[in-house]
């Protein structure tokens, strides 16, 4: 909102001036704020002036003061940021921390705070990148079959971390590294294989950057995305592409199948082949086992690669709407055929919504 106004200079009100030059109902007397007193002399169009001599209107009889002038802006903004306040105080959150350092709503249902984009940025795929990617980390998930690695969301400061469950799925120890290249172990806090989500937490971490997180029943086909993620373990990589589809039925390996840290070993040193999952009636990179759950996902041509599983789906004001979990690539028995594995332009990512239903139940660890 404009708070400007213009003062009119000294002088404004000559009385040598021909009467038929001033008009009583200009844009300096008609409703404007700046005379808006309560007063009858001023206001607009008035017929106090109509027998004045000479059909000169009288100057005001004194100079509104600044101070007094200032009083009606700062009183207006504080009601509006009340109101913001009162509406906010249901299931919507404040952002507690922006990347130009002020707050605003984190959306109409989020749950967690986190950092979206500066109003100087919104709209760019630079201007998300540089305002999330602190908050999305590479993780390191070792077990017997080997290490894989995965990605994730930080979700709070002293380090809540969300991600796929077949990620962390049969993990022994579990190593997170932030942006910024510093390492933590995480423990698991609780899984939910049905919706192939898990929530780990750092070991003494504090002051994290986080992520907020957005409402993916208003996402549309087409709208632009960013994702961000450790595609073979190359941290803090950053694609865009749109949403190309809403409600794709997906199908995962539910657990730890075969012992590996992330379902069939997705990820670098993690076991023979990518991981597995079923799209449209057939199973790609492997066979996805008997213990399968299927969700509905947000379809993205948005580059994924194996390790980009956990990562985040974002819009362009910075909003979580997805947490990416599959990616479509040829079948083992289709890369001897000529093709190779590597995004072809079919990423997969759960809804933000359906985490934030299931949030509390993975807080107190009671995952189905």
């Amino acid at each position: 909102m404009d708070m400007t106004e213009n003062l009119r200079p000294s002088g404004a009100h000559p009385t040598d001036q021909d009467p038929t030059s001033y008009a009583h109902g200009n844009a300096a007397h008609d409703g404007s704020t700046a005379y808006d007193s309560g007063s009858t002399a001023y206001d607009g169009g008035s017929t106090a002036y109509d027998g004045a001599a000479g059909g000169y209107p009288p100057p005001p009889p004194y100079a509104p003061s600044n101070h007094r002038r200032a009083k009606r802006p700062v009183a207006l903004l504080a009601a509006v940021a009340l109101a913001a306040a009162v509406v906010g105080g249901g299931t919507a959150t404040l952002v507690g921390q922006l990347n130009n350092g002020s707050a605003q709503a984190a959306g109409s249902t989020g749950t967690v705070q986190g950092t979206t984009v500066s109003q100087s940025s919104k709209g760019t795929v630079s201007g998300v990148a540089e305002a999330v990617s602190p908050a999305i980390v590479e993780i390191g998930a070792a077990s017997s079959a080997g290490k894989s690695t995965g990605s994730g969301v930080v979700i709070t400061e002293d380090g809540e971390i969300v991600t796929n469950n077949h990620v962390i799925s049969g993990a022994q120890q579990i190593e997170v590294t932030l942006s910024t290249g510093k390492t933590y172990t995480a423990d698991v806090v609780g899984t939910d294989p049905d919706k192939d989500l898990a929530l780990i937490k750092l070991r003494g971490a504090s002051g994290l950057k986080t992520a907020a997180l957005g409402d993916s029943s208003q996402v549309k086909v087409g709208d632009q995305v960013v994702a961000i993620g450790s595609p073979e373990g190359l941290t803090g990589t950053v694609t865009s592409g749109i949403i190309s589809a809403l409600d794709r039925d997906v199908t995962v390996a539910k657990g730890d199948s075969g012992g590996s840290a992330e379902g069939q070993g997705q990820g670098q040193g993690g076991g023979s082949g990518q991981w597995p999952f079923e799209f449209g009636g057939q199973q790609f990179n492997g066979d996805t086992g008997e213990k399968t759950t299927t969700y509905k996902a947000l379809q993205t041509d948005a580059s994924l690669n194996p390790g980009n599983s956990g990562g985040a789906l974002i819009n362009m004001d910075g909003e979580i709407i997805g947490i990416n979990s599959a990616m479509y690539a040829p079948s083992s028995s289709a890369a001897g055929s000529g093709s190779s594995a590597g995004s072809v332009g079919l990423g997969f990512a759960i809804p933000v919504d359906t985490l934030k239903a299931d949030l509390d139940t993975l807080r107190a660890g009671d995952g189905s």
